[in-house]
């Protein structure tokens, strides 16, 4: 088992009535599991903490009239992974993918696969299927693609990376990703920590990698080559990085740099596999994964002051305005 000390730190200074929405505490999966957290909110009020029932990501959302705003979390994060030989884990065939993962077979926002098709058979067409090629998939993307900062944008796509070859994390899983479901291969976006990243590219910070479902298990890769997998948490989960923003903001809103930090607490430090490694295929997660503990979300304005843990409310700014509940 791999445990890590994950925390996150948020500040916005809000000029006026704004709205936040939060996916920056750890998924609880039946692979994953998040211990001694705190959630602590200053100048603002938590409105509403919702757990998806589909992708396990954990929403938390709130709102402010202006001033400072202070989002804090920590937590310990308990990860139980399973280890195969790649050699033995082949692709699965679409008509028996699992209702549930289907979805990732289909093109997305920032995934266009339907566009790169020709591309990745010219490229990858004539690798055996199984676990090889998604690992030839993840190792051309890492190496035909530059870690440069500002090479890209919100709006850039897997199409622009492949023209560009330059870009940060979340365009190297989106052009894997899209790869992948080029060869009808289900992949999906993964949010965490660089864990391990080379101290030269900067303080930690989210990340973003991949899962490609084969024989039944989503299978970890990094093709920023920046992490090793068996130090990925798991954050937020969807087809691609607009299903998973670490923090979507609604108002005038400046926002500064988070503060983000993970250490490795258990003494499998040694065990780790290095940042690019394929000698074992690691999975946290099956075809019907997402299992987390019973955790209805809060009723919404009127109920906040009851509102459970992880938060720890500091008072705010009074507020009047009606924020509605999820459909």
């Amino acid at each position: 088992m791999v445990r890590m000390d994950y925390r996150v730190k948020l500040q916005y200074e809000a000029q006026g009535h704004s709205d936040f929405v939060l996916n920056i505490c750890p998924a609880r999966t039946r692979a994953q599991r998040a211990l001694n957290e705190t959630l602590a909110v200053e100048g603002a009020t938590p409105s509403y903490t919702f757990t998806d029932p589909i992708t396990a990501n954990r929403i938390n959302r709130l709102y402010t009239e202006g001033g400072l705003v202070t989002v804090s979390y920590a937590g310990i994060v308990e990860l139980e992974q399973t280890l195969n030989d790649p050699a033995m884990i082949m692709e699965c065939p679409v008509r028996r993918l699992p209702s549930e993962v289907v979805p990732y077979i289909f093109p997305s926002r920032f995934c266009p696969s339907d566009k790169m098709r020709g591309i990745a058979m010219a490229i990858f067409g004539n690798v055996a299927p199984g676990y090889a090629r998604v690992a030839s998939i993840c190792e051309w993307v890492s190496q035909h693609v530059r870690f440069r900062p500002g090479a890209s944008n919100a709006t850039t796509c897997a199409l622009d990376t492949f023209d560009s070859r330059a870009g940060v994390c979340r365009d190297y899983a989106h052009l894997m990703i899209t790869m992948c479901r080029a060869l009808n291969i289900p992949a999906r976006y993964v949010t965490g920590v660089d864990y391990g990243a080379d101290p030269s590219l900067g303080p930690p910070d989210f990340h973003a990698y991949v899962e490609a479902f084969l024989d039944n298990r989503w299978y970890l890769f990094d093709a920023s080559g920046m992490t090793p997998v068996m130090a990925l948490i798991r954050i937020g989960t969807g087809r691609d990085a607009a299903d998973v923003s670490f923090a979507t903001v609604f108002g005038n809103v400046q926002c500064m740099r988070p503060v983000v930090s993970i250490e490795l607490v258990s003494p499998e430090a040694k065990q780790l596999e290095p940042a690019g490694s394929q000698r074992v295929a690691v999975s946290t997660a099956m075809g019907n994964l997402y299992f987390h503990g019973a955790q209805q979300p809060t009723q919404p304005v009127s109920a906040v002051p009851a509102i459970p843990a992880p938060w720890a409310v500091r008072p705010g700014p009074s507020i009047t305005s009606h924020v509605p509940q999820f459909a």
